[in-house]
């Protein structure tokens, strides 16, 4: 793969977007078994950043593949799956040219995917506004079957479900309001001032992070996919809050 550039991330620029055209590069049998697709670009998202990726299909007028699972590796997204009603080696006669592809990812799966995202930043603000701001981000899980976010630090065992409940309610203020989501890829130094003057310590000073917004609150470097509008997210269970070694996890989900 050392010939191939990196993937253009199409839903860097547009994250609503849900069908697109791109151009097919490799095809290819992992050792895994699974069959593979390199494309030009993608509005796919792979699994990272704890959000699941997205599925679909891709197609031109001699096949339908079907996307079960998309991962990248050092810039290069590799979407996984299998031809619709065909053999494996249908896709061979393609690569003799370069050929254009058509995109289109599962939009309600995509669409739940970005509200638990978004609604992980949200909690995050959430912590800041009920006095829980000293606790350091840690990890997300923003897939459906138990969505949390992860905090360095503790909360003493007696405010926890006071606490909990104040999250819930400051969560749910914000989604009634509502307010613009966006994100863009910046200089360094831009991003710093997004994020209240420092960004973590991975990103790299010679980079240029994609920082998320939500609404007035402080950004904060992000890869994923999210909702257009807080309001968008409907509504937000903090289900359960709990310390143990260390550390906080907040336990969430979001409304149908």
């Amino acid at each position: 793969m050392d010939h191939l550039n990196p993937t253009k991330l199409e839903y860097y620029d547009d994250m609503w977007k849900f069908q697109s055209t791109s151009t097919l590069l490799s095809d290819f049998q992992g050792e895994d078994g699974r069959r593979a697709l390199i494309l030009e670009s993608t509005i796919f998202h792979p699994q990272g950043g704890g959000q699941p990726s997205d599925t679909g299909f891709i197609t031109n007028s001699h096949f339908k593949f079907i996307v079960q699972d998309v991962r990248s590796k050092e810039g290069i997204v590799f979407h996984y799956g299998f031809v619709e009603n065909s053999e494996n080696g249908v896709l061979e006669s393609e690569l003799e040219k370069v050929v254009e592809v058509s995109l289109n990812v599962d939009e309600p799966r995509r669409k739940l995917n970005s509200r638990l995202h978004s609604a992980g930043h949200l909690l995050d603000v959430c912590m800041r506004n009920v006095g829980l701001g000293h606790l350091e981000q840690g990890k997300g899980y923003h897939f459906p079957d138990g969505p949390f976010v992860e905090y360095k630090g503790t909360v003493p065992q007696n405010e926890l479900q006071s606490k909990q409940k104040e999250l819930e309610l400051r969560a749910n203020d914000l989604i009634s309001g509502g307010g613009k989501i966006s994100a863009a890829i910046l200089p360094y130094d831009e991003a710093c001032k997004l994020c209240g003057g420092c960004l973590p310590d991975y990103i790299p000073k010679e980079s240029t992070p994609r920082i998320l917004k939500l609404g007035n609150n402080p950004g904060c470097p992000c890869g994923g996919t999210h909702v257009s509008d807080i309001s968008e997210i409907m509504s937000m269970k903090v289900s359960q809050m709990r310390t143990k070694k260390g550390l906080t996890k907040v336990f969430y989900n979001v409304g149908s």
